[in-house]
């Protein structure tokens, strides 16, 4: 019986952490992946590696968890969030404030294990990941909220491999801000009706009618500054085919989302994996046979 409400209350954590939505994990990691090679040149430490790995794992786990607990009075409301875990009552909110804590606190674990300048940078990161939520409420597009959270990896990786943050970082943030604008303003999408009857702002409703037009600006915008950190990093063609490939991810989207059904927009979101797995791809072929 013990065992039976342990993997029950296991299972319940899991849900509130989106373990079993692995989607947000990739779309944290593949920004910082992409940093960690450039500043490395290719070749990352493998301690670094794992740090960030496990890191991001960890990040990603309790903005959820925070991100639920800002948004439970909501969640219920929503037709896609309505059975999660707070919104069901399946666990306390003090409960959840613990859980993020705890994941907070491995995660500072594994970052005092890097130099001061990282260490700096990962409070920044968590006061970020706390504040996220919040911006939903006042910010019209706090999808750009959301970009810089989730390319703060980007200068802690460079400050963890070298000691410094150089412009090429802030290209590869600011290259990341308008990817997650882009993906995140389809996943908006799916809950613009819900949204507007709770009062939560988000860029799907800011954009309005011209929404898949900014979609697809942002992709043009993110790609047009993944080139000019090709030409900081001196990167060569295999790296640009990657760029060429993510592009040719980010066209696919528009047919996707140019109806704005809900089930497409959602399909397009989960679809940004390939849309960073082809950056890093090409990334990592560059610097394999150079």
């Amino acid at each position: 019986m013990l065992n039976s409400k342990l993997l029950q209350k296991l299972a319940i954590y899991q849900r509130l952490m989106r373990l079993d939505k692995p989607i947000g994990i990739l779309l944290l990691l593949w920004p910082t992946l992409w940093a960690l090679w450039m500043a490395s040149q290719g070749q990352p430490d493998g301690r670094l590696l794992m740090v960030f790995v496990m890191g991001t794992v960890l990040m990603r786990s309790a903005g959820c968890v925070m991100n639920d607990i800002a948004d439970s009075q909501y969640d219920g409301l929503v037709e896609r969030t309505q059975f999660r875990p707070l919104a069901q009552q399946e666990l306390s909110k003090k409960e959840a404030l613990l859980l993020a804590a705890g994941l907070s606190a491995l995660a500072f674990a594994l970052v005092c294990t890097l130099n001061g300048l990282t260490i700096a940078l990962s409070l920044v990161a968590l006061f970020l990941a706390m504040t996220y939520p919040l911006t939903k409420r006042f910010l019209a597009i706090p999808q750009a909220y959301l970009g810089i959270a989730f390319a703060w990896g980007i200068p802690m990786a460079f400050a963890a491999s070298t000691g410094s943050i150089p412009p090429l970082a802030w290209v590869l943030l600011l290259a990341n801000v308008c990817w997650a604008m882009a993906y995140d303003t389809e996943y908006a999408m799916v809950d613009r009706d819900d949204d507007l009857k709770i009062g939560i702002k988000s860029s799907a409703i800011s954009f309005g009618r011209f929404d898949v037009m900014a979609v697809m600006l942002c992709y043009l915008g993110s790609l047009g500054l993944l080139v000019l950190a090709g030409q900081l990093a001196k990167l060569g063609c295999f790296y640009y085919l990657g760029l060429g490939l993510a592009g040719g991810v980010a066209l696919r989207h528009y047919f996707l989302i140019r109806h704005r059904e809900k089930a497409r927009c959602f399909q397009a979101f989960l679809h940004n994996n390939w849309f960073g797995f082809a950056v890093f791809a090409g990334l990592a072929a560059h610097y394999y046979v150079s």
